[in-house]
């Protein structure tokens, strides 16, 4: 595996991270958010690039893979949250504004999933818009 793609599939990871973040924000993710995820891998992010992992499998599936295994081990939301934050920061220039738009998007409809977006949900939202526009 090249450096590229083992990036790529930490990139996918971190990602799931992210997303369980903001599920787990307020300390439950429901079957509605882990719903909504599910669609959106399939839906937009199979689309994102051709990385595989070392078994051929689309790269993208990491997300859901990373998701379901924090939220089996209930881990910090804010802990994979800062852990997204670092990745972000140190892989900048990876996070192009067509992928920052595709991970807005699916933060949103996360959130949103069950019952609307809670304060929690809400402030995780928008800690991500401000590390998104920072330069």
């Amino acid at each position: 595996m090249n450096t590229a793609q083992n990036t790529g599939i930490t990139f996918y990871q971190n990602l799931g991270k992210l997303f369980y973040a903001i599920a787990a924000s307020d300390k439950i993710v429901r079957k509605s958010e882990y719903d909504s995820l599910r669609k959106i891998v399939k839906t937009e992010w199979l689309n994102v690039d051709d990385i595989e992992d070392e078994f051929g499998v689309d790269a993208s599936f990491q997300i859901e893979i990373v998701f379901d295994w924090l939220d089996y081990e209930e881990l910090s939301a804010e802990e994979c949250f800062i852990q997204f934050e670092t990745f972000y920061k140190e892989h900048k220039s990876r996070f192009t504004q067509r992928l920052k738009q595709l991970i807005w998007t699916t933060a949103n409809a996360i959130a949103g999933a069950f019952s609307g977006k809670n304060k929690s949900e809400l402030m995780m939202l928008g800690r991500l818009k401000l590390i998104f526009e920072k330069q």
